[in-house]
């Protein structure tokens, strides 16, 4: 009776120091990282809407505009080196590129404050904050106003997602590994057309879950094109050096490539869809299988 008395105890103190170590790593986390933006935004966009003004990376191709444009939404992990980088490489095909912060101002590399940033972020404050970026972009001269898509990997292809129903202006939107919505009626208020990448070794977005994306997009009559990639885990598009080298991550990107100049730079996508108050519940399954994969998967993310 002793010894079980000593096994319980022993689990609930570590239990205990579970409990007490994780809030108290993602307060650390968050003073030791209070300046990792600094290095690398070059722009503040004034806030719209009683919004606050928002800080952004934004990368330009050469030549002269106006230029088609692409929002690019970083991962659960905030504003990174890897989207920085993703940005540039993709100014280098011709289009402006705007990487906002959406967490304002918290970035991190530590899966537990990460998932702490998605859950403590307002959707309708990322919304305000997109719509900033979006009116700053109209009146930027060298954008084109009516070919400004959204892009976004984890984290980032669920908000591209949210934000194409909340912003009819968009031309076309881009989902790499995003949780999907598979409501015909909440989907065809999309603006434009879609490109969902996925891979089928990611556990935390099922096949299943990516077929049904894939029917509901064709039941609301939503051009598109969902992708699924044979032996990828979630977060394989990892950063420029990976897509540059191919394999899985520079077929995506070639993919998503082929997108954007069909839909965004050779003409402008023709819009339909209507905005929508579209606010769902946070998602905890999904978000407990991404920690977990991030943790404990094969590969190494950089998301």
């Amino acid at each position: 009776m002793k010894t079980f008395k000593r096994i319980v105890l022993g689990i609930l103190a570590v239990l205990a120091d579970l409990i007490l170590f994780f809030p108290i790593s993602i307060f650390v986390d968050s003073l030791l990282g209070a300046n990792r933006l600094d290095k690398l935004v070059n722009t503040t966009v004034p806030g719209v809407n009683g919004g606050p003004d928002v800080r952004a990376y934004v990368a330009r191709p050469q030549g002269e505009g106006p230029f088609p444009t692409v929002i690019m939404i970083h991962e659960f992990y905030g504003l990174r080196e890897s989207i920085i980088g993703k940005a540039d490489l993709l100014a280098q095909e011709g289009y402006l590129v705007v990487a906002p912060d959406t967490f304002r101002g918290a970035s991190t590399s530590w899966i537990p404050r990460a998932i702490y940033q998605v859950v403590s972020t307002k959707p309708e404050d990322v919304n305000t904050d997109l719509d900033s970026i979006h009116a700053w972009l109209e009146t930027q001269s060298d954008v084109d106003a009516n070919r400004i898509a959204i892009a976004g990997f984890c984290y980032g292809g669920r908000t591209s997602l949210v934000y194409s129903l909340h912003n009819n202006k968009l031309a076309a939107t881009v989902v790499f590994y995003g949780s999907p919505e598979t409501d015909p009626a909440v989907l065809k208020n999309l603006p434009g057309p879609l490109l969902g990448i996925f891979g089928d070794a990611d556990q935390s977005i099922p096949v299943e879950e990516v077929e049904a994306f894939d029917k509901a997009l064709s039941e609301a009559g939503v051009t598109h094109t969902v992708s699924v990639y044979e032996g990828q885990p979630h977060a394989f598009v990892e950063d420029a050096a990976g897509i540059q080298a191919g394999g899985a991550q520079g077929k995506a990107w070639a993919e998503m490539l082929s997108f954007l100049d069909e839909n965004l730079k050779i003409a402008s996508s023709s819009r339909n869809g209507e905005s929508l108050a579209y606010a769902p519940g946070f998602d905890w399954y999904y978000y407990a299988m991404l920690a977990y994969e991030h943790a404990f998967g094969t590969a190494s993310h950089q998301h």
